[in-house]
């Protein structure tokens, strides 16, 4: 398991969640949601501060495992995200993260508009998470990483 904090985005229309791990990569926890429209440049200032080992950006794939308009829109977000900061932007699959997030809080008694705010963050934590666990139970790097000029690798 390599050694460093990561930053996980999860990416939707209106607001972007963003969690992060501990220096060990164990744990992940929630930072904050962000405006869609101001996410980037908040992000890169998040980036230049908290000085992770790599950024986690959520793929989401339909069921099925194809792309979708969100799949298109968060890679396109992951590749500009990638021209702004100096460290690896990496993209995991999370299907169902955003379900796995309102479930639990449903599970709490927590309505859904009470959730709006942190239902993101949530989604990211449960992204991040998952990458961090793929990671240590693997021993490689989780997802893809996302290449300046459009293409991924790995």
């Amino acid at each position: 398991m390599r050694k460093g904090p990561r930053l996980g985005v999860d990416v939707g229309t209106v607001r972007v969640g963003i969690a992060r791990s501990d220096a060990e990569g164990l744990l992940a926890v929630p930072v904050e949601t962000l405006a869609r429209e101001s996410a980037l440049a908040s992000l890169a200032t998040l980036v230049d501060d908290l000085q992770p080992l790599e950024v986690i950006v959520g793929l989401p794939l339909g069921l099925s495992g194809s792309a979708t308009a969100s799949t298109e829109d968060a890679e396109a977000f992951a590749r500009q995200l990638a021209h702004q900061v100096s460290v690896p932007v990496r993209m995991v699959d999370e299907r169902l993260s955003t379900v796995q997030a309102q479930a639990g809080f449903r599970e709490a008694g927590r309505s859904s508009k009470s959730q709006r705010g942190v239902i993101d963050q949530a989604a990211a934590v449960i992204l991040l998470q998952h990458a961090l666990d793929s990671e240590r139970a693997q021993g490689v790097a989780p997802g893809h990483q996302v290449d300046v000029n459009g293409s991924s690798n790995d």
